[in-house]
């Protein structure tokens, strides 16, 4: 049985330059980056997400159907593509622009105790709140996203413990983030500076917020995967009273999207776990032939952390 999370006393060790040297895979460089770049930061900053979003993900890439479904452990997400005036559908979110416009919104209307969040007057600001670069391609992409969010209908379905079903219908906003125009800087301008969260997400998320590091989502940022990996665990192994094994058959179930068989997975997976750990340092996770085990383990956030804002 292989351990993961090398990576950590790797850099203890060998600094960071020292340990980028000893890399023996693009995978292990970008990992080590990444770890690199959370210790660097001097404040950390609590992200929260909804905790299906933990068993359940978005697309990572443009898809052509317009229902979007995805199984996890008791969780079924159905995300339905929204249209235009004109009837054309819009499409349905994906990729990591998408979870990280709707970790800013989550994490706002938290922080905030409201599901008014505040975007701001222009893209530029807006995006500077999410921490991500601007830049004309990359504002393309963001206002593509918020479009899609702003449209789409979602649904969750949950297994009670009584052998029921829980069902929420809803959306992620209640209005559009629309854009005016372009200003005189050639950025694009918000119609609004708000947005409302809607009233049935806004409640789920309330009742079933994971807390999870905003500097460790930047860290990985460009692999939505990773992310999905890293909420994935964040949620679960600080929930854990035992060692939990989780087949590759499972792994598939719920990150598969995009790969027909078991074992085309597997690498990719690979990857995005050593990302996630790397960002996770005090995760317990294991890997072997049947696929993998996670250990009890101290959560992504400490509880102390989380309790301020009134969270577990």
């Amino acid at each position: 049985m292989a351990r993961m999370g090398k990576v950590h006393r790797l850099i203890d060790e060998h600094g960071v330059e020292g340990a980028k040297a000893l890399a023996t895979s693009k995978s292990d460089r970008l990992a080590i980056e990444a770890a690199a770049s959370l210790l660097g930061e001097e404040e950390s900053r609590l992200g929260i997400t909804h905790a299906g979003f933990a068993m359940t993900s978005l697309p990572h890439k443009r898809i052509e159907e317009t229902v979007w479904r995805r199984e996890g452990h008791r969780t079924t997400l159905l995300v339905e593509s929204g249209r235009d005036r004109r009837g054309g559908l819009v499409g349905v979110p994906y990729g990591s622009f998408a979870r990280l416009i709707l970790l800013y919104l989550q994490t706002e209307a938290v922080r905030t105790g409201s599901p008014e969040v505040e975007l701001g007057r222009s893209m530029k600001s807006w995006m500077g709140r999410m921490s991500l670069t601007t830049g004309g391609r990359t504002y393309q992409l963001v206002a593509e996203q918020a479009r899609r969010i702003s449209a789409c209908r979602l649904t969750f379905f949950t297994d009670r413990h009584n052998g029921g079903e829980a069902r929420h219908n809803g959306a992620f906003v209640q209005d559009a983030i629309s854009f005016a125009g372009v200003i005189d800087d050639g950025q694009p301008s918000l119609w609004q500076d708000k947005v409302r969260l809607d009233e049935g997400f806004w409640r789920s998320l309330r009742e079933h917020p994971v807390p999870v590091r905003e500097e460790a989502i930047r860290a990985i940022s460009t692999r939505s995967l990773a992310i999905d990996v890293y909420i994935w665990l964040a949620y679960r192994l600080h929930s854990l009273a035992k060692p939990t094994a989780v087949s590759w058959a499972a792994v598939h179930g719920q990150f598969g999207a995009g790969f027909k068989l078991v074992r085309q997975i597997k690498p990719t997976f690979l990857e995005a776990l050593k990302l996630a750990l790397a960002v996770y340092p005090e995760a317990h996770v294991e890997t072997d032939q049947a696929g993998i085990v996670l250990y009890p383990s101290s959560p992504a956030v400490p509880r102390q952390e989380a309790r301020r804002l009134g969270l577990g």
